[in-house]
């Protein structure tokens, strides 16, 4: 049996996730976006004036997400690799993939109101 998974080396791994950051940012319209956002959201974050709690909630709440826009990337590319019908099953997966980045953009959107009406 052909194993797919080579030996951790914390060196090639980096490469790997810079890879994927690379891949990412070519092929993902979405992910540009939110590349793009990051240039005025994390300054905007840095610069208001509330607690450091407060901006480390703003922080996480938006990094949540790019990790979350990142794996529903994933979950494109492997349906694709599976199949390029369109087929029930597909489309549900990609839907949920694209629903968990909806509710990630909710979330950082119901921070920012809530660290507006302290």
């Amino acid at each position: 049996m052909m194993n797919n998974k080579p030996k951790y080396h914390l060196f090639k791994n980096t490469q790997y996730a810079i890879d994927g950051l690379k891949h990412a940012f070519k092929t993902e319209s979405s992910f540009k976006l939110e590349l793009l956002a990051s240039f005025v959201v994390l300054p905007l974050i840095f610069f208001i004036d509330v607690e450091l709690s407060y901006k480390l909630v703003l922080f996480i709440s938006f990094m949540l997400i790019m990790i979350v826009e990142l794996l529903n990337s994933a979950v494109e590319n492997v349906v694709d690799l599976v199949t390029k019908e369109i087929h029930p099953l597909a489309k549900s997966a990609k839907d949920i993939g694209a629903t968990a980045v909806m509710f990630s953009i909710f979330t950082h959107i119901v921070c920012w109101v809530v660290v507006f009406l302290k």
